[in-house]
């Protein structure tokens, strides 16, 4: 047995180094849980609201008053909250009312003020109990009447009052009574609408047009209006409510705001309060001579120090991070979905000076909102198709998922609806605009848009 001496370098993460990784690749949310973690566990650190600040509260209505120009739904919210109340623009923030986000509610409440007999109340309650998510009845009359006790005639007369309430659709027990329901609300131009959505779902859903004309001996053109009418229909009408544990929240971590003439990017701030190191405790551990409370002090002031060190690391990281996919990805800032160029996490690394690794971390769980919406920070890595190809008579890059998706859906949105392109004939068009691919995987794009093969998108006589 022979024994031997060697040196060698290992490298060990501290603990505080574990910690500051961890902070890195937080979420928004996932780091305000930390933040009023640590505040509750460490006496030394203290937490300040930022809202009401003026230098704070003068950079959230910039981003508000940005979201109101370039986004209609933003502005509706946006003017109701300054309706309410002109000093604090996020008074009304994460504020909802419960009748409103649960469809039970929402429908008995409508229920309990109609004038109904007072045998068919008790009957209605039941029935709107019995909604699925989507607000449809999955079990039949005859079998909720046997389950209640009650005449079918009876059950009947209360499901009609239940399928008079909001939202249109409510109390269907099928897709053609959902849309039928909606389609009655309408008091002009749905007689054809209705006999198409009882009778002809099935040729509506292969846009056999000229079958459905022939049919009821009407013109093509009045068919395609009408199914064009059905298709705007819900036929979900509970999708639009949820119970409170299922609704997800994004609070974006960064904005993209577009002037004329430069792009400004902006940190979400306002939702993270400030986090100080208590004057209280700093003057008790200079002055206290008991060395216990000393020693127990300084570990919580090291602590301390060490968050708030870490939580502005992580926002320097992440500010240049995005910095370097605003500059890369400057031509989707401008021009919206469709035109990201291939980007890796090494192209970040190498204009910020970290790790892959790092940049992982960084954007991971990270949000951005843009003019063109809210995207994942890892939306904007697209991966290369191949050799970069250029559009002819253009320098413009094709050689991203994005860009071929863009192309594919337009292509299709351009084509003869009689006779609609094959996945081959698709391959050989994009090939000619310069993005070649294999039919394969224009097959898969296709598929991920949601768009329906050459048989699902052909329109007949």
């Amino acid at each position: 047995m022979e024994l031997s001496m060697s040196m060698k370098q290992t490298q060990t993460l501290s603990p505080q180094m574990m910690q500051s990784m961890e902070i890195l690749q937080m979420g928004s949310q996932e780091l305000l849980e930390y933040i009023q973690d640590q505040v509750q566990e460490n006496p030394v650190l203290e937490m300040e609201e930022k809202y009401g600040k003026g230098d704070d509260t003068a950079v959230l209505q910039r981003k508000l008053e940005w979201l109101e120009s370039t986004d209609a739904q933003n502005r509706y919210y946006h003017q109701q909250d300054t309706e309410d109340d002109e000093k604090d623009p996020i008074s009304n923030y994460g504020t909802v009312d419960e009748r409103e986000e649960n469809l039970y509610l929402y429908v008995l409440s409508q229920l309990e003020v109609m004038d109904l007999e007072p045998e068919l109340l008790p009957v209605g309650r039941f029935l709107v109990e019995s909604l699925n998510q989507n607000g449809w009845l999955d079990e039949s009359v005859e079998d909720l009447a046997e389950e209640l006790g009650k005449p079918v005639e009876e059950v009947e007369k209360a499901l009609a009052a239940v399928q008079s309430l909001e939202p249109a659709g409510v109390g269907a027990r099928n897709l053609s009574e959902c849309l039928v329901l909606q389609l009655q609300r309408r008091h002009e131009d749905s007689e054809l609408a209705i006999r198409i959505a009882r009778d002809y779902l099935d040729p509506l859903s292969k846009s056999r047009y000229g079958l459905i004309a022939k049919s009821l001996g009407v013109c093509q053109e009045e068919v395609r209006t009408a199914c064009d009418l059905i298709r705007t229909r819900n036929p979900r009408p509970g999708g639009g409510f949820a119970a409170r544990e299922n609704l997800v929240y994004i609070n974006p971590d960064l904005f993209v705001v577009n002037f004329p003439d430069h792009f400004e990017l902006l940190t979400n701030d306002y939702f993270f309060p400030d986090l100080n190191i208590s004057g209280y405790y700093c003057r008790m551990l200079k002055s206290t001579e008991d060395n216990e409370v000393k020693d127990y002090l300084m570990g919580k002031v090291r602590q301390a120090k060490w968050v708030v060190h870490s939580i502005e690391q992580r926002r320097s990281t992440l500010l240049r991070c995005a910095e370097c996919i605003l500059e890369l990805q400057e031509e989707f800032f401008r021009r919206g979905p469709g035109h990201l160029k291939p980007m890796c996490l090494a192209d970040i690394a190498q204009k910020v000076g970290v790790h892959e690794s790092t940049v992982s971390r960084t954007v991971r769980d990270k949000y951005l909102q843009c003019a063109s919406g809210v995207y994942p920070l890892s939306y904007f890595f697209s991966r290369s198709l191949g050799a970069p190809a250029a559009r002819p008579g253009t320098e413009e890059n094709t050689s991203s998922p994005d860009f071929a998706k863009a192309l594919l859906k337009k292509l299709i949105g351009g084509e003869d609806k009689h006779k609609p392109l094959s996945d081959q004939k698709l391959c050989e068009r994009m090939a000619r605009e310069g993005c070649e691919l294999s039919r394969r995987t224009v097959a898969k794009y296709r598929d991920e848009l949601g768009i329906p093969s050459t048989t699902g998108r052909k329109q007949y006589e």
